[in-house]
């Protein structure tokens, strides 16, 4: 099964999102990342998932999608190229002289130290999802206490 990134265009109502997940939840089928955001206007929202399945399945969801009265559209980010992005904030309780390669290691990632106490070291990375899943790879070692994750969003780029 492989990872779809969908982004799925919707009347800004409520229980439209209830709907879109709702979908998801009665077929037994996981989303592992949500987004919704506001569109250009007040009245459309993206909602943005990340599911696992085979084409099949997701071409199956994705028509069961369009019948739901409030989508508009619905796009596949998978097969088309996009810009897409997670914010990741990571709480690690390293050794004390290990701080220091920590901080060069949130450097070369481009990580900020967000806060720092006597036992831990908090750091935001803002980034591609695989960067960001490598340096949780690489940090875990210096003592992983909290990690928590946004949903990931995803924009179209422009075709030339």
């Amino acid at each position: 099964m492989s990872q779809h990134v969908l982004s799925v265009k919707v009347e800004n109502k409520a229980g439209v999102l209830a709907r879109v997940v709702g979908l998801f939840s009665a077929r037994s089928y996981n989303i592992d990342s949500l987004s919704v955001n506001k569109a250009r206007s007040d009245d459309i929202s993206v909602i943005t998932m990340v599911v696992k399945g085979d084409d099949k399945i997701i071409e199956q969801v994705k028509k069961q999608l369009n019948k739901l009265i409030d989508v508009i559209k619905i796009s596949d980010h998978t097969q088309n190229k996009s810009i897409q992005r997670e914010i990741a904030i990571i709480r690690l309780k390293p050794a004390v002289n290990k701080r220091i390669e920590i901080f060069q290691l949130a450097q070369i990632f481009k990580a900020e130290v967000v806060n720092i106490t006597p036992k831990t070291i908090t750091l935001e990375i803002y980034a591609e999802p695989e960067k960001i899943e490598n340096f949780e790879e690489i940090v875990r070692p210096f003592g992983v206490q909290e990690l928590i994750k946004s949903g990931r969003i995803s924009f179209p780029k422009e075709q030339v």
